[in-house]
């Protein structure tokens, strides 16, 4: 059975056929580090580490590319909102704020195991191939400068007729864009390609242009980062469900604008929703990554937030990963079993630190049932309920003393655990399972928060900068949030 998936654009299940054999290049749309990673971003990363780590074991030679946007209006506000606005440290520049966040992601990436992208562009390192993609859609009638020499240049989406292809809808349907101030646009729908440097902004946050000092809209960047990365036509671009539009639809209309052809599957993750709501900073009910890692072990963060298919709702909710803990402490359990009968075979148990490669030498076949499930797009509840039939025939065999049958049950597992990146043997999860004492410092910590916010509360300011300014003393960065405080360890 080949690799199949869901293609958002073509709303139907394709076989997956890359643009060069045995090669598969793809562009998943990164942070943009504004604030701290939360739930969502990270199950966003890790779907398409699944999907790397698959196309890796069958035998495909992967680029993987992940943007990281650190130049974006949220990053400018939140700078220039300094310390009481809960982003900024004193006297941060907006570039330090957004590196601070970057290590950030890149923490909780690694804490996943997740593996590291083979590129990781940064939009600040990418304006010139923004500006050349710019000029060939002016030249091309595709974009205009203002007529009011604000420096602002924006996609002419009534020059292009395709415009919405992506998301099948209707020019005459769709909002107005809210990326850019409206009044040098012909069409409200028209985006912003660059934004003229305006009044108050930082120097530092401007760049010289043929339209004017300034810098990227955001659309643009990714255009320009995928093709100078995976060339002007590449497999899989990815990203969340709340891309697709308006980000991934004028990504679409302004690369093939320019004349390029662009990704040929476009792969769309699920939300998350908690206890029921959507996820959001408005609602006050974000799951910091931070957070989350520190309530488990990293392993079973991994295992919950990889469990279920890539294009549903992952529902955050109490017990949650007690459940997780639950379904990994079984697989755990019966590779002890195997362990302690000395039946675990030599070599594999340390496959997984380079992820699905290692466990295509260590063991080349999978059960059917996992093989299968992973080609039909992504089937992840599907692949990991074929290693907990694994684990069940295992354990069979231990209580019958059928010692070949438990090695072959044994292999079976570490390599379908490996490839998802949940072998409990990796060394790496040993070595990042600090979990107990990370769960006495949380909980430290969230007593002087709490402490903290109380004094807010009772107007004892001087007690509350105190409780802070022992905490940033200590290393931990504390960022004040419209759902309460969130801790961080600083670096991290």
């Amino acid at each position: 059975m080949a690799l199949r998936l869901y293609d958002s654009k073509a709303q139907e299940l394709r076989d997956f056929v890359p643009l060069r054999q045995n090669e598969a290049g793809i562009y998943v749309c990164g942070p943009t580090v504004q604030s701290s990673p939360h739930i969502g971003h990270l199950r966003s990363a890790l779907v398409y580490d699944q999907l790397r780590r698959w196309l890796a074991h069958t035998g495909y030679r992967v680029t993987l590319v992940r943007n990281v946007t650190d130049i974006d209006d949220k990053i400018l506000v939140n700078a220039a909102a300094g310390v009481e606005g809960g982003f900024a440290l004193e006297g941060e520049e907006w570039w330090a704020l957004a590196y601070r966040y970057e290590l950030e992601f890149t923490a909780a990436y690694n804490a996943l195991g997740i593996l590291p992208p083979t590129y990781e562009p940064r939009a600040t390192a990418s304006i010139p191939a923004m500006q050349t993609i710019i000029t060939r859609l002016i030249d091309g009638g595709h974009a205009y400068a203002a007529a009011d020499e604000s420096g602002d240049v924006y996609f002419d989406t009534a020059s292009w007729p395709r415009y919405g292809e992506l998301t099948r809808q209707h020019a005459d349907n769709m909002e107005a864009a809210t990326d850019a101030d409206p009044r040098a646009k012909r069409d409200p729908r028209d985006f912003a390609l660059w934004k003229g440097a305006k009044p108050g902004e930082p120097l530092s946050a401007t760049w010289a242009s043929p339209w004017g000092n300034g810098r990227p809209g955001w659309h643009i960047e990714c255009s320009a980062m995928s093709t100078t990365y995976l060339g002007a036509e590449f497999d899989i671009h990815g990203g969340g469900l709340d891309l697709r539009f308006p980000h991934h639809e004028n990504e679409l209309a302004q690369s093939l604008a320019a004349g390029d052809p662009f990704a040929r599957y476009w792969l769309h993750n699920g939300l998350v929703s908690v206890t029921g709501q959507k996820m959001s900073k408005s609602l006050g009910n974000s799951v910091y990554a931070a957070d989350l890692i520190g309530s488990a072990r990293p392993l079973v963060v991994r295992y919950y937030l990889g469990a279920a298919h890539y294009r549903s709702t992952l529902e955050f909710h109490d017990g949650a990963l007690e459940e997780a803990e639950a379904a990994l402490g079984r697989i755990e359990g019966f590779l002890d079993r195997v362990g302690r009968a000395g039946l675990l075979p030599g070599g594999v148990a340390e496959a997984g630190v380079a992820g699905a490669a290692a466990a295509a030498s260590a063991a080349s076949v999978v059960p059917e049932a996992f093989a299968v499930a992973m080609d039909d797009d992504l089937n992840i509840p599907r692949a990991i309920a074929a290693i907990h039939d694994a684990v069940r025939a295992g354990n069979a065999a231990l209580d019958r003393d059928d010692t070949t049958a438990a090695r072959d049950a044994s292999v079976a597992v570490i390599t379908m655990t490996t490839i998802l990146g949940i072998n409990p043997l990796d060394p790496q999860w040993s070595e990042a399972d600090s979990s107990t004492a990370h769960s006495a410092l949380s909980a430290l910590v969230e007593r002087l928060l709490t402490d903290r916010a109380d004094a807010r509360a009772s107007k004892d300011f001087a007690a509350a900068d105190r409780i802070r300014d022992e905490l940033t003393g200590a290393g931990i960065t504390i960022e004040d949030t419209p759902s309460g405080a969130h801790w961080s360890l600083s670096g991290e």
